[in-house]
């Protein structure tokens, strides 16, 4: 697969946060957009901001985080939103809340909740980490991978900065037993301090590990001007073709920075491609 195939369908996923909305109309006026969900703003803000993008004819894709779903009739009024808007596709995580405000601690727990409800939902995308998590030792990551393997359709990928790490992790699964197909998440064309920060926070946890791992990421990072992904698309695209492998597609964090971020996936696809994105509607 070339870099123009692999770039041809990307998730976006985008902050809902003030004046988001408006930069959504630098996508292409089909992009599948992903809305994030964080404990400060609740999922009912994630939901409010997925509603004003469905309105300008964007694929949405909410993330619902388990710990903020406060109960069984919580997670009913969830799904039938969904239901509601014809969603049939979700995004599942643990969330990054302290304590869970109600009875699902896990994304797990609320995936086994969910599937003892009626609803429409029928695609489900959850978390994976190949440079492991902060707080979640590698030998529970993979144990629950394997146990969300029965709910998911596919699964996307942490942040990161080293396409290898990456392919690694991909192969590694497949021989523990997932065979879900992998969306490879990437930053977007962003500000390199920017993404610097937002790597140490969230990317993934410990910055002293992460900058351990991650050699010489520093100094890239605090280079003037914007950072962009095309040696990782690069690296990626000759494996979105292999079975063994199975990657999906591409997931941007775009850290809201989403001009620049459809700038330059416009450049990447080459002019003959780039038509058809853009805010015209």
């Amino acid at each position: 697969m070339t870099d123009s195939e692999i770039l041809s369908r990307p998730r976006f996923e985008i902050l809902p946060t003030e004046g988001a909305e408006e930069r959504a109309e630098h996508l292409p006026t089909d992009a599948k957009v992903a809305v994030t969900c964080s404990p400060g703003k609740g999922i009912e803000n994630t939901l409010h901001f997925s509603e004003r993008l469905l309105e300008r004819g964007f694929r949405v894709v909410p993330h619902i985080a388990a710990r903020l779903v406060s109960g069984r009739a919580h997670l009913e009024e969830i799904l039938r939103w969904f239901d509601e808007h014809g969603l049939r596709e979700i995004y599942v995580i643990g969330g990054d809340a302290r304590e869970p405000v109600g009875p699902y601690a896990s994304a797990l727990e609320l995936l086994e909740a969910m599937s003892r409800l009626e609803h429409g939902v029928d695609e489900v995308g959850i978390g994976g980490y190949p440079e492991g998590h902060p707080l979640i030792d590698d030998e529970e990551l993979d144990r629950a991978l394997l146990d969300k393997q029965p709910f998911a359709s596919y699964v996307v990928t942490q942040l990161c900065f080293d396409a290898d790490v990456v392919l690694a992790w991909i192969s590694d699964i497949r021989h523990k037993g997932i065979r879900l197909p992998v969306y490879v998440g990437l930053p977007g064309a962003v500000d390199r301090k920017k993404l610097l920060r937002v790597s140490l926070k969230v990317g993934v946890g410990d910055s002293v590990r992460f900058l351990k791992k991650q050699t010489g990421l520093v100094g890239m990072l605090l280079k003037p001007g914007g950072y962009s992904p095309d040696e990782l698309v690069e690296r990626l695209a000759p494996y979105a073709g292999d079975r063994h492998y199975d990657i999906a597609g591409l997931h941007l964090y775009t850290f809201n920075q989403v001009e620049s971020t459809a700038q330059w996936r416009q450049r990447m696809l080459g002019p003959k491609k780039s038509s058809g994105t853009g805010p015209s509607r």
